[in-house]
């Protein structure tokens, strides 16, 4: 299989041939008014080139060469474009793009970032979900209430994290992201968490872990923590001031 990139736009031939590279896929490059080779099976190309083909073309935005790879990549596989996230949550969640059976992108970022860049790999995807396992209570329910404009599934999450051998330390959230999102789950749209008094007390050790002056919130400030109303950060703010 063959994807040609053809195109004068200097910032799109860059961005869309690197990202290419990265991936290992096998490609070639024409000028825009040149023959296609044989075995040609998708285009790439900028939004202001012309280039007259029978062939399924993408349209690359410079901006966003990935969206453009990844489209050309679902075409040829013969997917229906449909895009699966899967969020392991903690502290710092893993996060796993799928296209179909194929991992695309993945990430391990802090769960104030998470659902940030959730958004931006379900932004353009055609149909996408969101499936976040339901082992870290009060993470998973915190990216429910963030991802209110995305379909979020609620997974079981057991048994979805692998045995990690010698030199994979690190890799368990995002191969266990991937797993759940290969598990299909309960529609939800809210998930309302009463926390337990040990996560209470999670909450309440870590702001004083943040707090320059030793400080630790109360119980009432820490629920609102868990509930998703108000940051460790906040917290102690209103803290001081009371």
């Amino acid at each position: 299989m063959t994807i040609v990139v053809a195109t004068e736009d200097f910032e799109v031939y860059h961005d869309v041939v690197g990202e290419l590279r990265d991936r290992g896929v096998r490609f070639t490059t024409v000028e825009p008014d040149g023959e296609l080779p044989d075995g040609a099976r998708i285009v790439i190309r900028g939004a202001d080139d012309d280039i007259a083909t029978d062939l399924p073309v993408v349209v690359a935005d410079p901006n966003r060469p990935r969206k453009a790879v990844e489209e050309a990549l679902g075409l040829l596989r013969g997917e229906n474009g449909r895009t699966v996230i899967g969020i392991d949550p903690g502290t710092r969640p893993g996060i796993a793009v799928l296209s179909g059976d194929m991992v695309v992108a993945s990430f391990h970022v802090p769960i104030a970032d998470a659902a940030d860049v959730v958004r931006e790999e379900a932004k353009d995807a055609i149909d996408p979900v969101v499936r976040i396992g339901d082992g870290a209570r009060l993470q998973g329910s915190q990216l429910i209430r963030e991802l209110e404009d995305v379909r979020v599934e609620l997974v079981d999450e057991t048994g979805t994290t692998p045995y990690l051998g010698t030199g994979a330390r690190g890799m368990g959230d995002v191969l266990a992201a991937v797993n759940i999102a290969r598990l299909e789950g309960e529609i939800v749209e809210e998930r309302e968490i009463e926390p337990t008094a040990g996560e209470l007390g999670v909450i309440k050790r870590r702001s004083r872990e943040r707090s320059a002056d030793n400080r630790e919130i109360d119980e009432e400030l820490a629920r609102r923590v868990a509930a998703g109303e108000l940051t460790i950060e906040e917290a102690l703010a209103k803290h001081r001031e009371e």
